[in-house]
């Protein structure tokens, strides 16, 4: 079965930030939760962009501030370049 859109997310987050994937919780905030500089956040949307094959907005995506804002804002943007 394949994996939700939230699980990936949650997987990148703790790979990219070397954080336990329990701590990748909905309302984990990248910086003050999981540690995530500005460095790191871009790498995590690089990473993102790579895990679901999709091109983000990177002030757009830079925004964003928890892993559940995230898991939304991914899924809105697969949908508009038409990956889901």
């Amino acid at each position: 079965m394949a994996e939700s859109v939230a699980d990936r997310v949650k997987k990148v987050v703790a790979r990219q930030l070397k954080v336990d994937e329990e701590q990748a919780v909905d309302d984990a905030d990248f910086v003050r939760d999981l540690g995530a500089d500005s460095l790191k956040s871009v790498e995590l949307v690089a990473a993102f962009e790579d895990e679901f094959d999709i091109d983000m907005e990177e002030e757009a995506a830079l925004s964003v501030k928890t892993v559940g804002s995230a898991i939304e804002f991914i899924e809105k943007v697969m949908k508009e370049q038409g990956k889901v």
